[in-house]
């Protein structure tokens, strides 16, 4: 247990702007704190660091509010409290308000598109291949990681917990990488889509007589 007048005494460094303030802050609670949160957010080392991170950097900016009434890693664990919470119901609306891909008739056009069979119809063939080309391109434009997700679950059907499993991160981080890349990817393919009707239609009318 720490002496509440080091805690009061480390705080008011910090004030002051002493470096190696810092560096005691972070070294001596960061660990403290990461295992305060995995007891309740589990074992996921990217949250975890993400969640702890936060509640640091919250507590330097309202480092003037600290009293020492409380011990200095009280404090804390009461910020960081706030910031699983936080985390927690972030997670929940992502869960509950995400549009999935099955829902976005043309993200789910675009998916069926790379493996339905071949067909006969020059134009279908036609379409079909281009469609695919428009998958590669927004693919390509999102992050790595956001595309890998999207091709590992809809063109290679692992399940979440294998996409997890090849990211490093635990069940609810890939969900939520899910999530976001499902977004990006509408979005960016939306515009391609938009991009390339636009297009025909500048073809078609320079084609035509006057």
């Amino acid at each position: 247990m720490t002496d509440p007048l080091d805690d009061r005494r480390l705080v008011k460094r910090m004030l002051a702007h002493d470096a190696q303030a810092f560096s005691e802050f972070f070294d001596g609670f960061f660990p403290r704190l990461y295992r305060f949160a995995r007891t309740r957010l589990g074992e996921d080392p990217d949250t975890l660091k993400e969640i702890v991170h936060l509640t640091l950097s919250k507590a330097i900016r309202n480092l003037r509010t600290y009293r020492g009434e409380a011990a200095l890693f009280t404090w804390l664990c009461t910020i960081c409290r706030h910031e699983i919470s936080d985390h927690t119901a972030r997670v929940a609306r992502e869960r509950k308000h995400v549009s999935l891909t099955e829902d976005l008739p043309d993200v789910r056009a675009a998916v069926d598109a790379l493996t339905a069979p071949p067909s006969d119809d020059p134009e279908h063939t036609f379409k079909r291949l281009e469609t695919a080309r428009l998958i590669q391109v927004a693919l390509d434009r999102l992050p790595a990681h956001y595309g890998n997700a999207l091709e590992w679950k809809y063109v290679y059907g692992f399940s979440v917990e294998e996409i997890a499993a090849k990211l490093g991160v635990g069940l609810d981080a890939a969900q939520s990488v899910l999530a976001r890349a499902k977004r990006a990817f509408h979005e960016v393919y939306g515009t391609l889509t938009k991009d390339l009707v636009a297009r025909s239609g500048e073809r078609e009318i320079g084609t035509q007589t006057p």
